[in-house]
């Protein structure tokens, strides 16, 4: 899930005001959709920094010839690298965490709120380095990306875990010059990789903060998983895989789409959809006449933004690395790995989340010893919550880097 801006208003309206508000909600454009929305490049940098890692063997057993991470920094890396902070974006962010949207830049930065001056990670203090994650479509190796004959890797692209995403960003740190991490930090399936690197490289990290996130996936997360899965390779216009070539309006849009409305239901909770929408109908459209009700437009409309910014196969290649995460793979179970992480640990759980629920939080900051109690954030939004309750989460973080800063 990414911190997309959301046309509609992000608190629940009584009913009489819902009315009104759901006869707002836009019309999808009759734009064509690009086969795929991912940077190339050749396309504008903007704020894009990128590091070159080389060849790159997989955990699968595949192997890329050649890796390279885009990245965004903000602040100044001190004399010791002792103030650096890394941020994990969720399934369809970026490294565009403060920005505006441009040219380059698809969409505004996904966490103003929190990284920037005077901001909970303030960037007058502290080094933040933010990457496309390995598999993404924004400016970093992935399914779009040229393969070593040229053409888009499509179909032909390996299989990539949470550890060899984590991997590449260990690589990253590296270039950088950065021995250590003062905070790791991330939300949903960018939380995954804060465990992962807390797991892996716990020499390198002194803090994390893992936000609304799981150790391992549930069944029930890799069912909706699945189905988002099905509903792109179903789409004739998927090709496999191998729709790069295709003509604007041809691609597997349809596919995606529905894919990300599958996955909106579960980034919202019950009682805000239908506070904010219950059963009334789209403007200007009849239900029993085959029109919409709003909420059907709504998804509709999240359904199309995310054609316009995003990549099909980058949303099967991460969405899969997902399915496979288990931080105890190979490492006795995940309370057996929970409880070897040395680093310092924030555990923040949204109290309505239905797609990482408080209990997964629960398990990791019972299983790592150096994770205080869950700190929960209520929000009748979900899973969202944790882009959307800003002061809430706000106030967990810093009072969290103040207390790691006094224990330094």
């Amino acid at each position: 899930m990414v911190a997309v801006s959301d046309d509609f208003p992000s608190f629940a309206p009584s009913r009489a005001r819902a009315t009104t508000r759901a006869s707002r909600v836009p019309v999808p454009s009759r734009a064509p959709v690009p086969a795929s929305s991912a940077w190339r490049s050749g396309d504008a940098v903007g704020r894009r920094q990128f590091a070159d890692l080389g060849p790159f063997a997989l955990e699968s057993g595949g192997r890329l010839p050649a890796v390279r991470l885009a990245y965004e920094t903000w602040g100044t890396l001190n004399e010791d690298g002792s103030n650096a902070v890394l941020v994990l974006h969720a399934l369809t962010g970026d490294s565009h965490v403060i920005g505006d949207a441009d040219e380059a830049h698809p969409t505004s930065g996904w966490w103003a709120s929190m990284v920037g001056p005077a901001a909970p990670i303030d960037t007058d203090e502290w080094f933040v380095v933010a990457p496309n994650v390995l598999g993404g479509c924004q400016g970093s190796t992935g399914p779009s990306s040229p393969a070593p004959d040229g053409r888009p890797w499509g179909s032909r692209f390996p299989m990539l875990t949470v550890r060899d995403q984590v991997a590449a960003e260990v690589r990253l740190a590296d270039l950088l010059g950065i021995d250590s991490w003062a905070l790791v930090i991330g939300a949903s399936m960018g939380g995954l990789r804060v465990l992962e690197w807390a797991a892996s490289e716990p020499r390198r990290v002194e803090a994390f903060a893992a936000i609304a996130t799981a150790a391992q996936t549930s069944g029930d997360q890799i069912a909706g998983f699945h189905t988002q899965l099905a509903a792109i390779a179903a789409d004739p216009r998927f090709r496999g895989g191998d729709y790069y070539d295709a003509e604007d309006g041809d691609g597997p849009h349809t596919g995606l789409g529905l894919a990300r409305q599958i996955a909106h239901q579960t980034y919202r909770s019950a009682y805000e959809l239908d506070e904010r929408f219950g059963r009334i109908p789209q403007g200007g459209e009849d239900p029993l006449e085959g029109g919409r009700f709003a909420v059907q437009s709504y998804l509709d409309h999240h359904g199309d933004k995310i054609t316009r910014r995003f990549d099909a196969n980058t949303y099967v290649t991460l969405t899969r690395s997902m399915i496979t995460h288990d931080l105890g793979r190979d490492r006795g179970g995940v309370d057996a790995a929970l409880s070897a992480i040395t680093a310092r640990g924030l555990v923040i759980a949204v109290d309505s989340d239905r797609l990482f629920p408080p209990a997964q939080s629960e398990r990791i900051a019972a299983g790592v010893p150096g994770a205080g109690p869950v700190r929960t954030v209520h929000s009748d939004y979900g899973h969202d919550g944790f882009l959307i309750e800003e002061d809430q989460v706000g106030r967990h973080v810093s009072e969290f880097l103040r207390d790691s800063v006094r224990t330094r």
